[in-house]
């Protein structure tokens, strides 16, 4: 399915045009191989790219949270006797929330701050990162070179294989969207967002 610069920022108008471009490029090269190819899947899509990774300008996670930030967003972890210890330190916050999941190992491992989100659906977790460096679509060194998913084409190509292992096109293809983003999402944050970008991309491709 062919993609143009104009198309992308018409969805999303605050993404820069180098990288605009360069993911309309990437998207047509790909997206029939990643069975992303037609307008309401492309739609899906979008939408949700457009919100994971605000409209391309973000492709790499924000960690770099307040205390109050941490208690209110990460209950689970901080408390008011430990959040001091890790407040606007990224690194340190990546390593404890994500520690001991996702195929991570402990906090003092490092792994959750090096395969914390990247990409255009912030794939995250060392499991997931090594199943895409396992896949025929990945190139080099992923485990070593993490940061490879917060560039074109990896951002790009690391999401349509997400979208494809997690079989999402049967929520595009039936217009469920509050489904597909439960599906990425694992709940429902930032459904109005995304279903702004759902509703330009529906009226860009026609869907």
């Amino acid at each position: 399915m062919k993609l143009t610069t104009t198309q992308v920022r018409q969805i999303m108008p605050k993404a820069p045009y180098e990288r605009a471009s360069q993911f309309a490029m990437y998207f047509t090269q790909w997206s029939d191989r990643f069975g992303v190819d037609t307008p309401a899947r492309a739609a899906g899509f979008l939408a949700q790219v457009a919100h994971e990774c605000a409209e391309l300008n973000t492709l790499t996670e924000n960690l770099n949270y307040s205390a109050e930030g941490l208690l209110k967003v990460f209950p689970k972890y901080f408390t008011r006797s430990n959040v001091g210890l890790y407040a606007r330190n990224p690194q340190k916050i990546g390593n404890r929330v994500y520690a001991n999941r996702m195929g991570n190992g402990s906090e003092g491992s490092g792994d959750g701050y090096r395969y914390r989100g990247r990409g255009c659906i912030m794939i995250t977790g060392r499991q997931n990162y090594k199943a895409y460096a396992d896949s025929q679509y990945c190139n080099g060194d992923l485990m070593g070179h993490p940061e490879w998913l917060a560039q074109m084409p990896g951002a790009l190509k690391s999401a349509m294989w997400y979208w494809q292992k997690r079989g999402l096109n049967k929520y595009a293809d039936k217009g469920d969207f509050a489904g597909l983003t439960k599906a990425i999402n694992g709940g429902y944050n930032g459904l109005a967002d995304r279903q702004k970008y759902y509703e330009r991309a529906r009226k860009e491709f026609g869907a």
